[in-house]
């Protein structure tokens, strides 16, 4: 940032073909990475010519005599590829030799990144943010959420993801302190008791799975403990409502210290403040939870790689649920007429539409692609997101659906699969991931869930009567197919459809179980854990047969049964 330039985003997870993309759309000569990755660069080398140098941010020479050391082997591959490979020891040392540092700072309209989406729905796009962009996503954060040279934040997200650049901004701006976990995502409640973070930010695939460990562990829990701990939420959810209230409180004297900091110090979270969620919805039920049980303040907030993780954040003091708040600082934001899915900014009681977004913090359009920038862009500078909103007498606005991952059911009906999604995960601990899957030829619903091993092997063990080891991946793999375990599932998934009160074509009516159906690895999951759905269907088109042919066989077997009876 010093010398003017800008980076480009490359994720950890992303496979060759990508990064192949990537690197050879944004014609980069210089790729910092990690040891692991410097052999997979190499062999792309030939059909990304631009690539010149490549830095290890791993040790590459530890004293080995001259040769044996990594950094020597693998320069002398490179050099017939016309490759230089530098540790980044030997990049400091190079920096230091070159005597007091020579500055030469950006302009507000120098670039600060490009930063290529996920590609949930195609080909990454490279998102062009400018130094502008940057300053004022950062004093968005600042204002969103409260920070000082007292407060400590943990950094887990991808910094390739610009929510994380983002939260980083706000906290290194604020003169605080910020912590790097150690890098096993399965560890990271480890870090938080370590670091004691003052703020938590994250993305509600966490939080669902926080949530179901402390719920398996308070309110789920048997005997005294969990009447207890049922006691404690429901007093304090009742002092939440109505959230509109100037008495309306998540806080408590008595049990917050005696109960609630118990169940923040389990996750780490004793010292935090702020607790904010981002990236996909919230299920508000979860977040009505976490305010009660750890009596902090959750927000959660709305934006895109493109206005630079900023768009929408609900405010302090606002105890409100199912939205993203108002509009953040520096920004406009309004709602356009959707026709064709009969969305409407005159609709009453509430407007709705497509959400459009101007203002400082807006990219400058997608890298190379002015066709994509056209359709994305209006003429008078507005940015078309794709998600469809409602706002509220009180300027909150709720994303209510997404006009491109949306179905459209034979009966007409249209369906957001992500909303439903994101509930039944929230809901039920043991299940891990969800796609829910709609065909325009059928009237129903059905679904592919990834399980929890951890708490489904409880589940399983208490449905089949015997124990199943959590550990015991064979025995779970054989739990998944057994026909109680879905049958007993889909029991489950009946109660949280009425208790969320789903329409009768929102339910879902046959489902599968699987351990591990979405990886990044099988190119089914972006890096940034969203799911790829047009991919997911082609490659499971099979399951969602069978599952659709069950669901119709028995719902033809009742019919004839009923018939029989009259």
């Amino acid at each position: 940032m010093s010398q003017s330039l800008f980076t480009v985003s490359l994720y950890d997870t992303l496979g060759p073909s990508a990064t192949e993309y990537i690197i050879h759309h944004a014609s980069l000569p210089c790729v910092a990475t990690s040891l692991p990755h410097i052999p997979t660069l190499l062999k792309l080398k030939p059909r990304v010519p631009s690539l010149k140098v490549i830095i290890s941010l791993d040790p590459l020479d530890q004293g080995e005599r001259e040769g044996y050391s990594k950094l020597a082997i693998l320069n002398d591959l490179a050099s017939e590829l016309g490759v230089r490979i530098y540790s980044i020891q030997e990049v400091e040392a190079i920096g230091a030799s070159n005597g007091p540092p020579q500055y030469h700072p950006p302009l507000p309209s120098d670039l600060v990144t490009i930063n290529y989406t996920s590609g949930t729905t195609g080909t990454p796009k490279g998102v062009v943010l400018t130094q502008a962009n940057a300053v004022a996503a950062a004093s968005c954060s600042l204002v969103t959420c409260i920070q000082g040279p007292q407060d400590t934040a943990l950094s887990y997200l991808p910094l390739a993801h610009i929510y994380a650049r983002m939260s980083e901004h706000g906290a290194l701006w604020a003169g605080g302190a910020i912590g790097y976990f150690h890098g096993n995502i399965l560890e990271l409640v480890d870090d938080l008791q370590t670091l004691r973070p003052t703020t938590f930010i994250s993305v509600p695939r966490l939080y669902n799975r926080f949530g179901g460990a402390v719920r398996a562990g308070t309110v789920q829990a048997p005997g005294v403990k969990g009447a207890i701990a049922r006691h404690i939420i429901s007093t304090k959810t009742a002092a939440m409502k109505p959230a509109d209230s100037p008495s309306a409180t998540n806080r408590h004297a008595f049990y917050d210290r005696i109960w609630g900091r118990k169940v923040a110090a389990a996750l780490g979270l004793a010292r935090t403040k702020y607790m904010v969620s981002g990236s996909a919805p919230l299920d508000p039920s979860l977040q009505d939870f976490f305010r009660a049980a750890i009596g902090t303040k959750f927000v959660q907030g709305y934006g895109l790689t493109e206005t630079y993780a900023h768009g929408l954040c609900q405010m302090e003091g606002d105890l409100s649920v199912g939205n993203c708040g108002g509009v953040a600082p520096t920004l406009e934001l309004c709602l356009l007429d959707v026709p064709d899915m009969e969305y409407y900014a005159t609709d009453k009681p509430q407007p709705r539409g497509e959400l459009l977004i101007r203002g400082s913090s807006l990219f400058n359009g997608y890298y190379k692609n002015e066709e994509e920038t056209k359709k994305a862009m209006l003429p008078d500078g507005w940015f078309c997101t794709g998600d469809i909103a409602t706002i509220d007498s009180r300027g909150r606005f709720k994303i209510i659906d997404r006009r491109k991952n949306v179905l459209k059911l034979a009966q007409g009906e249209y369906i957001s699969p992500e909303r439903i999604e994101n509930i039944y995960l929230s809901h039920l601990s043991y299940l891990a991931m969800a796609y829910v899957h709609g065909d325009s030829m059928q009237t129903f619903l059905v679904a592919i869930f990834a399980v929890q091993p951890d708490m489904f092997a409880p589940f399983a063990s208490k449905v089949l009567g015997r124990t199943i080891e959590a550990t015991d991946m064979q025995a779970i793999r054989e739990a998944c197919d057994d026909q109680r375990i879905r049958k007993a599932v889909m029991q489950e998934l009946d109660k949280v459809g009425r208790k969320n009160n789903f329409a009768g074509y929102e339910r879902v009516r046959n489902c599968y179980l699987m351990v591990d159906p979405f990886t990044i690895d099988n190119e089914l999951l972006t890096p940034t854990l969203k799911m790829k759905r047009p991919p997911t269907a082609k490659k499971y088109r099979k399951h969602l047969d069978d599952l659709y042919a069950e669901a119709l066989a028995e719902e033809d077997a009742k019919s004839k049964h009923v018939k029989a009876k009259l």
